[in-house]
């Protein structure tokens, strides 16, 4: 974190765009904000917006504007959020959501600052906004699937920043968690509980998948049950109670051997990447349950590579027929394909040669 912070400082000096990554909850927004307020801009208009959050049909018109009568529903001009935050900051968050049209006439704005409001026919104006930007995608891979322009990529990539997850940062756990008991106490006017020493290790042990946005809702549900007591492990959510008590259940899976087999043998696979098995034979995909395990590091290599191994299994050897079986359109099969060659490249001859 102190490293984060010396970079926060190092792009406040500067007006370059600037890429934050980072899992869900871990406070990318927050960062956002902190180079806003150190730099030069600060006394100027931060303006945040969430991709995902507007559809793409309304998107341009809030980021550009547009004149009146311009679509159904236009019934008067608007200025868009560019244009407001002119010597300001544009914050754009969840950026791998935005679709490849919107990609395109984010990029015409980062080559020449101009900005033409939707169904105006003339007059541009020049907008001097600072972008910055964020996603909790792996926005190479969506490069490689065609998701996302590279073009854009690199102009918007200037400088990076990676907000590491809460379970990489575990001594901030405790310190956070007495923070936001503190911040929910006060804000409902209720007493700030105390947690035994069970409940801290607990705390300290669980994988916290849902980052410092997950923390602070639970200290929120603590606060409000006012339960007057000490707060023991019997106490928290169900999903922290089932947390390793020693906090070594994540680190033993990490330290299987991580090397791929050409094939594995049959039925090695641990309980974890059963349930997850389990999960796409009744009809949930393998964006959803496998990649997004493995981006928060609750898959582990070895358990990603025996979950492969189980579809080539299934499929003969066939990649395509996978997308069948893990509930993917074939739309995604450069996608997938580029990930299982990168993190788990099993050689499918044998597969082939399986009855």
């Amino acid at each position: 974190m102190v490293r984060l912070r010396t970079e926060v400082a190092l792009a406040a000096r500067t007006h370059a765009t600037v890429l934050i990554l980072g899992e869900t909850g871990v406070g990318k927004e927050v960062v956002a904000r902190l180079i806003h307020a150190q730099s030069a801009r600060a006394a100027r208009s931060f303006i945040a917006v969430n991709c995902s959050g507007i559809p793409e049909t309304l998107l341009e018109s809030e980021l550009f504007g547009h004149v009146r009568g311009s679509f159904t529903g236009a019934f008067r001009d608007k200025t868009g959020l560019l244009p407001q935050a002119h010597r300001g900051t544009l914050f754009l968050d969840e950026l791998g959501e935005m679709s490849l049209r919107m990609q395109a006439a984010l990029l015409r704005f980062t080559e020449t600052g101009e900005v033409q409001r939707v169904g105006a026919d003339s007059g541009t104006s020049r907008i001097d906004a600072r972008l910055i930007t964020a996603t909790n995608r792996d926005l190479r891979e969506q490069m490689a699937a065609g998701a996302f322009r590279d073009d854009l990529y690199y102009r918007l990539n200037a400088i990076q920043i990676q907000v590491p997850p809460l379970r990489e940062r575990r001594e901030d756990i405790l310190l956070l968690f007495d923070h936001y008991l503190q911040k929910a106490a006060h804000a409902h006017g209720l007493r700030m509980p105390s947690l035994s020493p069970d409940a801290n290790r607990l705390l300290l042990a669980y994988a916290w998948p849902g980052n410092v946005r997950e923390l602070r809702n639970v200290t929120e549900r603590l606060v409000l049950q006012d339960l007057g007591r000490l707060l023991t492990a019997d106490d928290l959510p169900a999903e922290i109670r089932g947390a390793s008590p020693t906090g070594t259940l994540i680190a033993a899976r990490a330290s299987q051997e991580s090397a791929p087999p050409a094939m594995m043998a049959e039925g090695a696979m641990t309980a974890h990447a059963q349930q997850l098995w389990e999960r796409l034979s009744s009809g949930e995909n393998f964006w959803d349950v496998v990649h997004r395990a493995f981006r928060a590091r609750e898959l582990t290599h070895p358990e990603l590579v025996s979950l492969i191994d189980r579809g080539l299994r299934e499929t003969r050897g066939s990649y395509r027929r996978m997308l069948t079986l893990f509930h993917l359109p074939l739309a995604d099969y450069k996608r997938f394909h580029g990930f299982v060659s990168r993190h788990a490249n099993l050689r499918i001859g044998p597969y082939r040669g399986l009855r």
